[in-house]
């Protein structure tokens, strides 16, 4: 796909993602009642199972903690307004299972609707989404600053210490959340308190061992995937990356959003987020209608395409480059610097204003 290609820009893309927009109460109910009843079951499952041995504890752990990656998709939906009709229902439906999710539902809500609007803007970073530096930022880092970074995108803290800190700690005491976001707070509140109620019922019944045994691998294991999936949607060489000037909106969803083609299980245990790219098109359309909106319009089919193997290669790729438009990976920094050097080009932030605050 070629960005700022006319096919982007001329395509009325509101009348193209319209019939898919409405919700369906029984469709929603439906989905939820599938998740619901077998994650319950086989939570009861791993309670039993300690008693003959952890090492099966474990091993169901792992379709436990997908089913929580499936409810956190409808967790998703609601905070678009798209599972349910009812905007209140969706903000009851939503806010119950960020007690399972250990997402507080507005606070997720807010700033996963900033990643939605900024998506791409190489100025609008640092709120919802995975930072990213151009090469000439991270260039200009002092060299502490530098290392950090590095650290912050090794695969081993995106994947396992990041997700483990930013459900269990971050989700419970967000202290960069401003203060003046009430309704916000509130719903952090809320979500704790309803976690302090539900871990006391837990260790009346069952047990403040038993339940952490049982719980906290689901919680890490679906935390794990949660960011991959998110990072593999977004982190690959060809995504799209642009100064406010020249991003687009659609561009930004069409080139910056892969199609995560997963195994037809994993699809379903996902609630078909792989077709990213339709979704940040349009957030209105519910999961349950991705997979038809895609079958339908060849509009959505000429785009960056992931398979689970290659998915895995996007791990290395950190920095973007803005010269080649395309992300690379900290092997790649010689080379880029020996190009600046025979370009002539200073190394020093290009923006420094557009860099996250943590970075500068």
């Amino acid at each position: 796909m070629t960005t700022g290609s006319p096919d982007i820009r001329n395509t009325d893309w509101n009348a193209l993602v319209a019939p898919y927009k409405q919700p369906s109460f029984w469709r929603a109910a439906i989905q939820l009642v599938t998740t619901a009843l077998p994650f319950g079951a086989l939570w009861l499952l791993m309670l039993w199972s300690m008693d003959r041995g952890y090492w099966l504890t474990l091993v169901l752990s792992l379709p436990a903690a997908l089913l929580v990656v499936r409810m956190f998709m409808f967790q998703h939906d609601c905070g678009h307004g798209s599972f349910f009709t009812s905007r209140r229902l969706n903000n009851l439906v939503g806010a119950t299972i960020g007690v399972l999710t250990l997402v507080p539902y507005r606070y997720w809500r807010k700033t996963h609707a900033m990643h939605h609007a900024g998506s791409g803007n190489l100025e609008q970073r640092g709120i919802g989404d995975i930072t990213t530096l151009t090469v000439q930022e991270y260039l200009g880092l002092p060299r502490l600053k530098r290392f950090f970074y590095r650290l912050y995108r090794h695969p081993a803290v995106m994947l396992l210490i990041g997700p483990a800190y930013q459900f269990i700690l971050k989700h419970r005491f967000p202290f960069d959340l401003p203060r003046t976001w009430k309704r916000e707070w509130r719903s952090v509140h809320g979500t704790n308190l309803a976690l302090l109620l539900v871990v006391t019922a837990m260790w009346l019944l069952v047990g403040i061992d038993r339940f952490l045994l049982v719980q906290l691998p689901i919680t890490l294991i679906a935390g794990s995937i949660g960011v991959f999936l998110f990072y593999a949607q977004h982190q690959y060489e060809d995504t799209y990356w642009r100064y406010r000037e020249e991003w687009n909106y659609y561009e930004a969803g069409l080139e910056g959003s892969s199609h995560f083609m997963l195994p037809r299980t994993l699809q379903w245990l996902t609630a078909n987020i792989g077709l990213h790219h339709i979704h940040h098109v349009c957030s209105q359309i519910p999961n349950y209608r991705l997979q038809r909106c895609y079958d339908e319009n060849p509009e959505f089919h000429e785009v960056t395409r992931l398979t689970v193997l290659q998915s895995l290669k996007t791990l290395g790729m950190t920095l973007w480059d803005e010269d080649a438009r395309r992300l690379v990976g900290f092997r790649q920094l010689r080379a880029i610097r020996q190009r600046l050097a025979g370009a002539g080009t200073a190394i020093k932030p290009t923006k420094p204003e557009a860099v996250p605050p943590t970075w500068r």
